[in-house]
């Protein structure tokens, strides 16, 4: 097999070989380049020590000296495609793991084959250079093949050394579309509370990936194993509720992951849909007639929701994000609401979330059983032809679009301070409900009689 390297991989390891050393491009970008994928990084290791890597190149960083990693920067006239940085590490084998994350200390090897048996699944176990070819020492190939996620060796050892590649192993299995080899979905149920060691920061990494690729529904794998259990407790009591109600035909769980597979994978996105329904457990009510019903879940759940972001470390910007799409995504169940207050769901929602918000209401309407799918879909689409009114229109819809600000009140005698603040909320609101007083002169008159 023929992989072709980019410029810059090609210069590094034509150098190491030069210089006596041997060097291999490893892991995912070999596992992708078989797999007819593009890859975006391109690791090398390499039989040179640290040191010698950086005697060997002009531009050097010290990326991780103490595991044996150096990055090559290669000149611009060898980037292909922008790449021109490069980890070139040492071959190594890892000492004991005592917290489940990380080796106490690395030993250098002089073999290939040791670095590659430390590796964690057998797909990215692979090296390759234009001298030997492909070289694969633990199947990975055929598990490409055969659509297969396997750990390198005991899976019992690989789980222990790093908890992560639990959720890696789930993550890798969404993300290619293949199964999980039978002894080692054994190992990940068993280790499955090893999580717990694991920072949050690395398992968002992990869950976004899994939740952002082409099959989000390999969550379910996740909770099956008992993954979700331990980062994500609230998705296990949704895939646990029952939903008895004549609009949906699935579980809260179950509705939630067919909404992901109908949303773009957009990271607030697809946690929008993973959370929209999160509060759903704990507002049930179950009515004289057996019907389930869920009032004010969508409240509730973005209070919720913003815990859950929080607790995983994400960025304040995705939390408000996902939290108001949370809270409106049941907008305009039951019946047509009025252009007042679609006008005023446009001033909460924010009109640059609104594409989102249609895209949550989708997503959400094919998760749900047929039942009035056609009223369903009329109130959306009518909801969709009142807010191209009202922005055509050009209706005011934030402070900053009130025909006075601030200034002009001062002008008019109102206060600086809390006064002021009122009287322009004031104001807003009777714009909302009547959009032609938003004139100079009729605000003017009205702060007059204010």
């Amino acid at each position: 097999m023929r992989i072709e390297l980019p410029k810059g991989a090609k210069f590094i390891l034509d150098s190491l070989k030069a210089a006596g050393f041997t060097g291999y491009v490893v892991g995912g970008c070999v596992r992708d380049a078989c797999l007819g994928i593009e890859p975006h990084d391109w690791d090398i290791t390499t039989s040179a020590r640290p040191e010698q890597v950086k005697a060997i190149f002009k531009k050097t960083i010290d990326t991780g000296l103490k595991h044996g990693t150096v990055t090559v920067l290669t000149d611009r006239n060898l980037s292909t495609d922008g790449i021109n940085a490069f980890e070139v590490t040492t071959y190594r084998v890892d000492g004991e793991y005592e917290d489940h994350r990380r080796p106490a200390q690395v030993t250098f090897a002089d073999r290939l084959e040791d670095d590659l048996s430390r590796r964690d699944f057998t797909i990215n176990a692979m090296a390759y250079n234009e001298t030997e070819g492909l070289v694969d020492c633990f199947g990975g190939q055929e598990d490409l093949s055969n659509k297969l996620v396997r750990c390198v060796g005991n899976p019992d050892e690989r789980f222990s050394e790093d908890a992560l590649r639990i959720l890696r192993a789930v993550r890798f299995a969404a993300k290619l579309g293949f199964e999980i080899d039978e002894s080692t979905v054994k190992s990940i149920r068993s280790h499955a509370e090893e999580l717990k060691f694991i920072s949050a920061e690395r398992i968002r990494e992990e869950l976004t990936k899994l939740l952002c690729s082409p099959h989000p529904e390999m969550i379910r794998n996740a909770y099956e194993y008992g993954l979700t259990k331990v980062f994500l407790p609230e998705f296990d009591r949704c895939m646990e509720t029952a939903q008895n109600n004549p609009y949906h035909m699935y579980s809260v769980g179950e509705h939630t992951i067919k909404v992901m597979e109908h949303i773009p994978p957009e990271v607030h996105l697809r946690y929008t849909a993973l959370l929209h329904d999160i509060d759903k457990p704990k507002v049930k009510t179950t009515d004289k007639n057996g019907i389930d019903h869920f009032y004010d879940h969508a409240r509730y759940g973005a209070e919720t929701a913003g815990r859950i972001l929080k607790r995983l470390k994400f960025d304040n910007d995705t939390i408000k994000r996902v939290k108001r799409l949370v809270k409106w995504h049941d907008f305009g169940v039951g019946s047509l609401p009025k252009e007042q207050t679609m006008r005023g769901f446009l001033a909460e929602l924010g009109p640059e979330n609104y594409e989102d918000f249609i895209a949550i209401k989708r997503a959400d309407m094919a998760g749900q059983s047929d039942y009035r799918a056609e009223e369903k879909q009329a109130v959306l689409e009518s909801i969709m032809k009142m807010h191209d009114d009202i922005m055509s229109r050009g209706d005011c819809l934030s402070l900053k679009e009130l025909a006075l600000g601030g200034d002009d009140l001062k002008k008019l005698g109102i206060p600086e301070g809390k006064k002021l603040g009122e009287t322009l909320n004031k104001l807003f609101v009777m714009v909302l409900a009547d959009p032609s007083l938003n004139t100079r002169e009729k605000l003017t008159e009205i702060v007059g009689r204010l």
